[in-house]
């Protein structure tokens, strides 16, 4: 029996080991994360130290991610990979072993977050380029949204378990679970069998390669456009979760089991979203989702921080999560249908870069403003500048139509990405 278009890319051995440890694994990773900005929350009760935190795990992918989307481009993704989730699980275990021996201090928990992201640096835009290695190219955007539904699915899972486990034992013991769950990922990254593709293989000096990425992305309009509007939500919409502790507690009265609640119907929005786009069959009109669903996210985002009603606001989480994940997976799809197989690493880098290295400013901005107007007054101003975004892309979206049309045929031409269903209309952003 064939099956089903949604699941297709799962017909892949390697995609069903990496979806397996991957879905394990980040159970535990939404565990640490909701216990971690508890564990902050609890011992200092400061909306800037929750931000600074933020920053902390998040800074090094801007500043290091060029450098691990070359070394994607010229090493093998899966020892990569290995010794990224290795390093990821070393780090979990050193945090529960302080929490649970009552020796953790803020300047520790901000120390483990630095480490963490370099990690990331390396581990994000590798584990983006290393999923057409898995399913070949066919199957690529469908393997794009799989992966961002199990993220999510994750992500309601995670939150819920750490909620309870916060309340009753601990945040040690989050720390702990996460440890555990990487061996599930990496277990599933030595079973597979993957061939490197030989376009990747290493060439010239790594300073020029990591300046041929960003070449590559300052002139192909479409990318670039794309790319703005997501650094632009990371900087300005994305931060509204680093004061969920506060909203949490303060505004919803919750504790930390509405922490997690909320969380978790946020992850189970951006399920949906995942899961609509993974139905999809082709390329055309994503352009026109990215636009709406970044004015959507606003809009959602500022409903949310005017509530007062914990189930309201529970009910309000659903479609934030649902149109952040839209328009998150909908531009790494088109990116990578306008990307040759050669710069993928490194162009993911730089969407690695927008996606989460924008964010430690805009934690540190939205900790700072939170202590002057108040976290909901700053969740709304992020709202409003998402909108101002998705405005502005939707008024250049006719004139970037026809070149990313172009470019999208040019590679199926050459053999360098997917395209299905491209016509006389249009094929990317809103047609």
């Amino acid at each position: 029996m064939p099956r089903p278009p949604v699941w297709r890319a799962l017909r892949h051995r390697n995609f069903q080991l990496f979806f397996g440890g991957q879905l394990i694994s980040l159970i535990g990773t939404w565990m640490q994360s909701v216990a971690q900005s508890w564990l902050v929350y609890r011992l200092t009760d400061s909306a800037t130290l929750l931000g600074l935190v933020g920053f902390c795990s998040q800074i090094p992918v801007l500043l290091l991610a060029p450098i691990g989307g070359t070394l994607a481009d010229r090493r093998d993704k899966r020892k990569v990979l290995i010794f990224t989730q290795s390093s990821a699980m070393l780090l979990a275990f050193i945090l529960a072993a302080l929490t649970l021996t009552a020796k953790i201090d803020t300047w520790q928990i901000l120390a483990i977050a630095t480490a963490l992201g370099v990690v990331n640096a390396f581990d994000i835009p590798t584990r983006q380029a290393f999923v057409v290695e898995m399913v070949g190219k066919e199957d690529l955007m469908n393997a794009i949204a799989l992966n961002s539904s199990m993220v999510n699915g994750a992500r309601i899972v995670g939150p819920a378990i750490a909620g309870v486990l916060v309340s009753t034992i601990g945040e040690g013991w989050c720390f702990f679970a996460n440890g555990v769950s990487y061996l599930a990922v990496i277990a599933g990254l030595l079973m597979m069998r993957v061939h490197t593709q030989g376009a990747n293989a290493k060439r010239g000096k790594a300073l020029s390669e990591i300046a041929e990425g960003f070449r590559y992305v300052a002139r192909t309009g479409p990318v670039r456009a794309l790319l703005l509007l997501l650094g632009l939500v990371s900087l300005m919409g994305m931060p509204y979760a680093v004061l969920m502790p506060i909203i949490a507690d303060r505004i919803l009265h919750g504790g930390a089991r509405g922490l997690g609640i909320l969380m978790g119907a946020a992850g189970a929005g951006a399920l949906l979203g995942a899961l609509s786009l993974a139905a999809r069959s082709g390329l055309r009109g994503l352009g026109r989702w990215v636009m709406l669903s970044s004015a959507s996210f606003g809009l959602s985002l500022i409903l949310f921080a005017l509530s007062r009603s914990f189930w309201l606001s529970v009910g309000l989480l659903v479609p934030v999560g649902f149109s952040m994940m839209l328009q998150m997976a909908a531009s790494n799809t088109l990116i990578q249908s306008m990307t040759p197989d050669n710069l993928r690493g490194r162009v993911m880098a730089v969407y690695s870069m927008m996606f989460m290295g924008l964010a430690p400013f805009g934690s540190l901005l939205a900790g700072a403003l939170a202590n002057r107007i108040g976290a909901p007054e700053t969740i709304i101003v992020g709202g409003l500048c998402c909108i101002a975004g998705a405005a502005i892309f939707g008024y250049r979206l006719p004139a970037l139509r026809e070149e990313a049309r172009e470019l999208i045929l040019a590679l199926q031409m050459t053999g360098g990405d997917p395209v299905e269903e491209i016509t006389d209309e249009g094929a990317m952003p809103g047609s």
